[in-house]
């Protein structure tokens, strides 16, 4: 039976491009059979100790409950056919060709696809892809591919058998594929390239004589075979020529350093890896032509934008969708699920899919040949330092990452590279720049590090080298030049806070790993022959955020008390469910009871962007201004680290006004009932004297009331039982006047809406949809768009001391153990932390030691690469039963929390290569060092006495 939307579900559909879009995340009516158990099961709150005590969807991970898109086929949705059609693509493995078509007649008529689709159909039927991903969602004959392993036509089976039976005949066949003229590679200009000049001023606090912040990035005027170039420098010229001039500046002190200053130049490269998710690339479509409706069960960290740009994909087609019905899943792919083009190519798939719902799914192998990698970076840089003090002077690095075929985020990732190459260090004067080409290698995208991990890494390196020049312990060096709290980034921006990178060195400096490594050396060495003992250390801050974060968030009360909380996030695997949930507890008591993640439907609080928040001028942002529903971006993804600080905001926000409009007002009813006015009469009491204890609220001495009792009041008298924000962060928030009472006249928010009561009632504000009401703000205060030029302000930072042996037979590395020290402002769920803390460090030996993917020809595009060829790190690599971690207490309780999954990753990289350094003498500056490459540097060593002996 055709799944069917009530008049309800229809009336909040929001509609784009003329196709009504319903996003039924899990939880929701839509999906009930399949999570209603789910939804209705106690949050694991322990009231004695304020804890959560197991993550939210723990006992469906556990249990395999069908919580991931992976897992879902047509009979397990409600409405939905129950016969199951299944689909793949067929991808080209060479790149420097002209594509003539493909050949399956190697398959019995059996075996042959019920329906083909080509790059001709897609044309016919006005099919492509939305424009961030570029052209030839299927490629058309007669072009050469863009990149190895692009797709050229979709084959479609309506039964599983014969479609798992084809599928194994068709695979590792590339005579499938036929061929014209050689052509040699596409050649096109690069993704692009930012660069950041920086003079401070006469101290570190005086105002910059140039900077990004101040004055303006640089762009290239062309490029020159991959090449950026620049105006010429003019000391008195525009902005971008006078950031020239100092640049140049700089660069002829370099070559030319004065007497006591020491320049170390140094190349570093940091490989393409497989983001590795354990959910594959999915999606299950289904185009229902009786109605008009296309339905997506869909992996994704970014819902909005398939319902946005999936609603303007299908709208110009011509297949007369009406409407698009989104249900995104939990996931996992800590970068890797954003942005990612597989959602747009399920929405092509289940329109041909002739009725029935169409799966396309891929398996290990056409993951690796199809899914977003980590970009590789190659990184020159050149560091003045000043030999008696040890104060760094001027850095200078030229960063070139690879992008692979489709742009996607590599603007953003080659920004964040040179935005990030400071690491922990303040740097009086810099020249950085970035540069991504694009190639034929495989996409690279929104994987977990986001170009600091490259960057950052090369900068701990050569600050380790340079501490051995300068004969310093590599801590004490860092403490001479760690970044302090006002002073500025090498964008001129101060960031937000206190930096505490300075306290993470110095409990580093003391830690027995650290103070004992000369000694361990000897003893270690001593006790296995063949064996060489090395410590190493990195530190690094990473920032969290965009530049660019809004988020929704809604939080209401029922009359029994129940609280549920709505939000954009997606559950990616870092626990944000659980962690949103606990958020709530602050100011209603307990954490959420129910928690409903990727919503995209924001009816009741109608906010409209219209521009691009990273582009748009200051006269744009200027003219917007005014109107109480207009926002700089509507809402972001799941990804940045921003769920711990960006989305909680907006769900604390929510979970405050709830408090201050409706639990303190009713509060104070219950608390002043009875003549001549109760308990409350004789006390002075004060909304921040509230507090709650162990789910009841008092304050000064007044009878504790419990959620429900305020909840009832509240109804009862028709104040805020639920709350709807928007917020918007640029480097800083956004704020808006409101007219509410209070504290509340001013918030850091840009969008409120509240239910009064019920509902159905008179309130405050204008009436939207589920009986809220917009409280339109009079005057809004952005963010000047200036303010992109920050490129970044916020910061969570880590040290890791590295423990590692090197057997001088095999070259083999192991990782003896490991030490890290995590500032992150104040936990949401620490236990949550930790879970980051570990997995996030396994990636980064992963990336030191084992992974890595060759770009081209013999990379992953040619589709026979699987896990018998790549090496994931196991627990016997990671020291899984030694390695320790810790995280800095908070300043005070009222800190907040920062986004730290990315930056757990990145010290632990360069923390093993200076350990490998510190055992055999030998500075790799190529990742992953693979025990060939120990060996090479081994055998060197050894023969480079022979040959001088031989010389002499």
């Amino acid at each position: 039976m055709p799944a069917r939307l009530s008049r309800r579900d229809f009336l909040k559909c929001s509609v784009i491009a003329g196709i009504g879009v319903y996003v039924a995340a899990p939880g929701s009516a839509a999906l009930a059979a399949l999570f209603e158990r789910e939804r209705l099961r106690p949050m694991p709150w322990d009231p004695a100790t304020g804890r959560i005590r197991y993550r939210t969807d723990a006992t469906a991970k556990a249990s395999g409950e069908k919580i991931f898109s992976f897992d879902m086929r047509s009979r397990d949705l409600p409405g939905w056919p129950r016969e199951q059609a299944h689909a793949m693509l067929l991808r080209t493995t060479l790149a420097d060709r002209a594509y003539q078509g493909f050949d399956l007649s190697s398959l019995p008529a059996d075996l042959r696809p019920d329906r083909v689709v080509t790059a001709d159909d897609l044309a016919r039927d006005r099919v492509a892809f939305p424009a961030f991903y570029g052209e030839d969602l299927l490629l058309p004959p007669g072009k050469t591919p863009a990149y190895l392993g692009q797709a050229v036509a979709l084959l479609i089976w309506n039964d599983f058998a014969r479609f798992r039976a084809a599928k194994s005949r068709l695979k590792f066949r590339p005579e499938l594929i036929r061929w014209g003229a050689q052509t040699g590679p596409v050649e096109r200009p690069p993704w692009a390239t930012f660069r950041y000049v920086r003079v401070g001023g006469t101290d570190a606090y005086a105002d910059d004589v140039y900077s990004s912040y101040k004055d303006t990035v640089l762009f290239p005027t062309g490029y020159r075979k991959q090449n950026p170039e620049w105006v010429q420098g003019d000391a008195g010229g525009k902005l971008d020529a006078q950031g020239v001039a100092h640049a140049d500046a700089m660069a002829a002190e370099l070559d030319a350093p004065a007497a006591g200053k020491l320049v170390i130049e140094r190349e570093y490269f940091s490989q393409s890896i497989d983001t590795a998710a354990m959910e594959l690339d999915n999606a299950n479509g289904w185009f229902d032509a009786e109605t008009g409706t296309v339905h997506l069960v869909s992996a994704t960290q970014s819902p909005n934008e398939i319902a946005e740009d999936g609603a303007r994909m299908l709208a110009a087609t011509g297949f007369g969708v009406k409407r698009l019905v989104l249900h995104p899943c939990y996931t996992v792919g800590y970068g890797s699920k954003d942005h990612n083009p597989f959602p747009f190519v399920a929405l092509m798939a289940a329109l041909y899919g002739g009725g029935r719902p169409v799966r396309l799914a891929n398996d290990r192998y056409e993951q690796f040949q199809s899914s977003l990698k980590r970009h590789s970076f190659r990184m020159r840089y050149r560091l003045q330092a000043d030999r008696a003090s040890g104060k760094f002077e001027i850095f200078h690095g030229r960063m070139t990452g690879d992008g692979g075929g489709r742009m996607n985020f590599s603007p953003s990732v080659c920004l964040v590279a040179a935005t990030a190459a400071q690491s922990i260090y303040y740097l009086p004067r810099s020249d950085l720049s970035s540069t991504v080409i694009a190639s034929r290698a495989l996409d690279a995208g929104s994987a977990r590090g986001y170009g600091t991990l490259q960057s950052m890494g090369a900068t701990e390196m050569l600050v380790d080298e340079i501490a051995a020049e300068l004969g310093l312990d590599p801590i004490e060096l860092r403490l001479r030049n760690v970044f302090a709290t006002g002073m500025k980034n090498t964008q001129g921006a101060i960031p937000a806070g206190a930096q505490r990178a300075d306290e993470v060195l110095r409990k580093s400096r003391a830690h027995p790993l650290w103070t004992r490594r000369e000694a361990r050396k000897r003893e270690y060495e001593a006790a296995h022959p063949g064996k060489r003992y090395g410590v190493g250390y990195g530190c690094v801050q990473k920032d969290y955020g965009t530049g660019g974060e809004a988020a929704f968030a809604e939080v209401a009360l029922t009359a029994q008390g129940r609280i549920r909380l709505r939000h954009i996030g997606i559950e990616m695997g870092t626990g944000m469910a659980t962690s949103q949930a606990a958020v709530c507890a602050k100011w209603l008591g307990r954490p959420a009871d129910e928690v409903l993640t990727g919503e995209t439907d924001w009816a009741a609080l109608p906010m409209r962007a219209t521009d691009d928040t990273w582009t748009m001028s200051q006269a744009t942002q200027d003219a917007h201004v005014g109107d109480p529903r207009w926002t700089p971006n509507y809402a972001s993804p799941s990804s940045a680290s921003n769920s711990a600080y960006f989305f909680s905001h907006a769900t604390r926000e929510a979970a405050r006004l709830v408090f201050t409009q409706g639990l303190w007002p009713a509060a104070l009813a219950l608390w002043g009932q009875g003549y001549g006015g109760g308990q409350l009469a004789p006390l002075s009491v004060r909304r921040e004297d509230a507090r709650w204890v162990d789910g009841r609220l008092s304050a000064g001495g007044l009878a504790p009331l419990t959620l429900q009792q305020l909840a009832a009041k509240a109804f009862e008298l028709g104040l805020a039982t639920a709350a709807t924000v928007h917020s918007f962060n640029r480097w800083q928030w956004a704020e808006a006047e409101f007219p509410l009472s209070g504290d509340d006249a001013r918030l850091p928010l840009d969008g409120v809406a509240l239910r009064w009561g019920d509902g159905q009632g008179a309130g405050a504000g204008t009436p939207t949809a589920e009986g809220y009401r917009m409280i339109e703000r009079s005057r809004a205060h952005y963010p000047p768009t200036q303010r992109n030029n920050a490129g970044v302000t916020y910061y969570a930072a880590i040290g890791t001391i590295a423990e590692v042996a090197v057997d001088t037979a095999t070259g083999q590395i192991e990782l003896l153990d490991h030490h890290s020290i995590l500032e992150c402002g104040t936990p949401i769920v620490p236990e949550l932390v930790s879970s980051q803390l570990q997995g996030g460090l396994a990636m980064g030996i992963g990336h030191a030691l084992h992974e890595f993917l060759p770009l081209y020809e013999d990379g992953p595009g040619d589709g026979s690469w699987n896990f018998n060829r790549y090496q994931l790190p196991r627990a016997r690599d990671v020291a899984v039963w030694a390695q320790s971690g810790e995280i800095l207490p908070p300043l005070s309780p009222s800190d907040a929390p920062k986004g730290m999954a990315e930056v757990v990753m990145i010290a632990v990289v360069p923390a093993i290569a200076n350990a490998v350094a510190h055992a055999i003498g030998h500075r790799f500056r190529e990742l992953p060092i693979t025990p060939d490459k120990v060996q090479a540097a081994l055998a060197a060593a050894e023969s480079a006495p022979r040959a001088q002996q031989a010389r002499t």
